[in-house]
């Protein structure tokens, strides 16, 4: 009998051995994850992976009065703050896990004071502690403990994601702010020409024959218009400024801010290739580190099926029931192995959970991986398009502003140019303005875009 416990004990302790596995990264596809800008079927080879991908934000955002908002929105912004108290909680599990492999101790104490039929009364005491300590033969409180700590980091993750799109958002709007201020520079402008454009016009028309009263009508409407533009840029400054101060955790106000021209962003945006190219981003990580917890949850499911051994010892100081002599110790200590033989299915079925679990949990580990490629791709792209797009405005704005002039000078001098080849020239070169200003802005977005899309570099 004693040889064929050690045999099965043996056998029991060589099966368990794949209990204490680590975690170790699986194979993912990362093949042509970042498109080419140029080619519409290329991958992108860059190969430099130490650029704007790891440059921490404010080397990013230079603008001093932009890097104020984003530490004002960092120390205050009410969803931050509460993924640092996620990760406080996620802490305090892994303590609990942690704890686990230390005996539990209790104290009870207890005493009785008895009589019988009016007899003196006896009075009895005892003072137990108990110690029970859960034996971790087969990993189950080791594999629990991993999977809290797997969880504590994919949490940090997630405090990282939040907070990159914190600054980001931030800068986002920020720069849109400052597009609404060119935008009514560009307006005030326009304001100026269309209100000259139909005082002209109306003294034209009451001075020189031949110019009717529907130019001057026309050149009134173009006043108004250019007016009504101004309206809707109020209220989207407004509106802009109200969202800016609710990231910022604060009611909404005016936000302090510098000047459109003056903003200088990094123009290398080298991204790198692969799972480098994802070192820093968050949510990836966070993915991969949720499929570690489901890894070790799959060791805990496992270790349900080996016997459980714990050891409880107590000590009691009594009086032996209420006699006179003096207290005494009792000391026992008791050893059990519980090994499940049947529960209902419930651990085959854990088991085929926890490992389904697993298999969704790598799913989304490689979902995300593709679109975090496919974000940082887009980024690129955008940011190509529309820097051409800006040059090709610039060059447009210049050849309008040259036609207004052309115009205006015609019209004063020719009978052939008449006032509503004026009135589109100007109309022409206020859109034009403002397209180029949205460019820029698109411009910008697209350099935050791909900041975010590759994980918010050192934050």
């Amino acid at each position: 009998m004693k040889k064929l416990m050690i045999c099965m004990s043996a056998a029991l302790l060589l099966s368990s051995c794949g209990l204490y596995n680590k975690y170790e990264r699986p194979e993912v596809d990362t093949k042509g994850l970042i498109r080419d800008t140029q080619s519409l079927t290329d991958t992108l080879a860059v190969q430099d992976t130490t650029t704007f991908g790891n440059m921490p934000w404010r080397s990013v955002f230079t603008d001093p009065q932009l890097q104020a908002l984003i530490q004002q929105g960092l120390d205050n912004n009410p969803d931050l703050l509460n993924a640092a108290l996620n990760v406080q909680m996620v802490n305090e599990a892994l303590k609990v896990a942690k704890l686990a492999f230390l005996p539990s101790v209790a104290v009870s104490p207890q005493g009785s004071l008895t009589s019988f039929d009016g007899a003196a009364a006896t009075k009895s005491y005892s003072l137990p502690i108990s110690a029970s300590w859960n034996v971790d033969l087969f990993g189950n409180l080791l594999s629990a403990k991993r999977s809290a700590q797997m969880q504590l980091i994919a949490t940090k993750d997630y405090q990282t994601v939040v907070k990159t799109n914190v600054i980001s958002t931030i800068a986002n709007l920020y720069y849109t702010l400052l597009m609404i201020d060119r935008q009514m520079e560009i307006v005030t402008d326009m304001e100026q020409l269309t209100k000259e454009t139909w005082e002209k016009m109306q003294f034209m028309h009451e001075n020189r024959a031949g110019y009717r009263s529907t130019a001057v009508q026309s050149a009134e409407a173009a006043y108004y218009q250019v007016q009504s533009q101004r309206v809707d840029l109020e209220r989207q400054m407004r509106e802009t400024e109200n969202s800016l101060s609710l990231l910022l955790g604060q009611p909404g106000q005016s936000i302090a801010r510098g000047k459109f021209a003056e903003q200088s962003l990094p123009t290398e945006l080298s991204a790198g290739v692969g799972i480098q190219m994802l070192a820093n981003r968050a949510d990836v990580h966070q993915y991969e580190m949720s499929l570690a917890q489901c890894f070790y949850d799959v060791e805990t499911a496992r270790s349900r099926f080996y016997p459980s051994i714990s050891i409880t010892g107590t000590a009691a100081f009594t009086n032996n029931s209420g006699s006179i002599n003096p207290g005494k110790w009792l000391l026992s200590a008791v050893g059990s192995l519980t090994q499940p033989i049947f529960q209902h299915g419930q651990i085959v079925a854990g088991l085929k959970v926890a490992k389904m679990q697993y298999e969704q949990a790598y799913n989304k580990w490689q979902n995300a991986i593709y679109k975090a490629g496919n974000e940082v791709s887009n980024a690129l792209v955008a940011y190509n398009s529309y820097s051409q797009k800006a040059e090709l405005d610039g060059k447009r704005v210049e050849v309008l502003k040259k036609n207004v002039e052309d115009t205006k000078r015609l019209m004063e001098s020719s009978s052939n140019t008449t006032y509503l080849e004026v009135i589109t020239a100007q109309s022409n070169l206020l859109n034009a303005e403002i397209a180029e200003v949205s460019d820029q802005l698109s411009k910008m977005q697209a350099v935050v875009s791909l900041y975010q899309a590759l994980g918010g570099g050192a934050n």
